[in-house]
């Protein structure tokens, strides 16, 4: 099974983003230079870059989401250790959840894997961030998703396991994942989707489509930014959309497509 295997980040430091990541909100050192929770998550590995993170709204990298059972016991957590947190909140039906930055400005989401007042089925291990913390979503942006949907389902050979419309606030999120799973609901847009997708084990594709977008944009090569996101297990052209690049070696191995 393909899996969504790294996400390459630029930085100013990389050293003290992995101490952060690490010290702060519990990851641990995986192979190949990156950290993560689990292996069967999304590792990120650090690169250096030459000038600092300057996001924007449109840029083709928004955040990376982490899935807790318990989204105030994670608060608690990283108020305690220094960090800003944003009071949680149930942001209307798409989930309970709230937003940080790293010490270099880079978006972390976390969401509770049910809605306010609701009690995850996951066990709860108040040592561990949140009670037990997964990578749960890479969320890159897009203004023309028919496109995106024809790679990830076609060219990827993902399912989508959600569609939830945002209108009010100008765009709709797609979730794509590497995995036989079926959502529990038919109707991808059905509330009961959600919460199940926020409980996966593994990484999914979160893809924000921006309505009324012209286009969405990278950084330069030099600058901090997002670098790519390596899949492994398929076969496809690094020239796409989402700034995906295809392993040649496997989870093993280092060495990829061009991007």
């Amino acid at each position: 099974m393909p899996e969504i295997d790294t996400l390459e980040l630029r930085v100013g430091d990389p050293l003290a983003q992995q101490r952060f990541y690490r010290d702060v909100i519990g990851m641990r050192n995986l192979d190949r230079g990156r950290i993560g929770y689990d292996d069967e998550e999304m590792g990120i590995r650090f690169l250096p870059a030459q000038s600092p993170y300057a996001p924007g709204p449109a840029d083709l990298y928004w955040k990376i989401a982490i899935a807790v059972p318990d989204l105030d016991l994670a608060c608690n957590q990283l108020v305690a250790a220094g960090v800003s947190v944003a009071p949680p909140r149930q942001f209307r039906d798409v989930g309970y959840l709230t937003n940080f930055k790293d010490p270099e400005g880079f978006s972390i989401e976390l969401i509770q894997h049910v809605f306010e007042g609701d009690v995850s089925p996951c066990p709860v291990d108040p040592s561990r961030l949140g009670g037990g913390p997964c990578l749960n979503l890479l969320t890159l942006r897009c203004h023309d998703i028919d496109p995106i949907n024809r790679f990830c389902l076609d060219q990827l050979g993902m399912r989508t396991l959600s569609v939830q419309p945002v209108n009010p606030y100008g765009f709709t999120l797609y979730f794509y994942a590497f995995t036989d799973e079926e959502p529990p609901d038919a109707d991808l847009k059905a509330i009961a989707n959600r919460s199940w997708t926020y409980q996966r084990p593994y990484t999914v594709l979160e893809v924000q489509h921006l309505h009324d977008a012209q286009a969405v944009t990278g950084t330069d090569a030099k600058a901090a930014g997002y670098g790519r996101t390596v899949i492994t297990g398929k076969s496809f052209s690094s020239n796409n959309a989402l700034g995906l690049s295809a392993s040649v070696d496997g989870p093993s191995g280092s060495e990829t497509s061009d991007f």
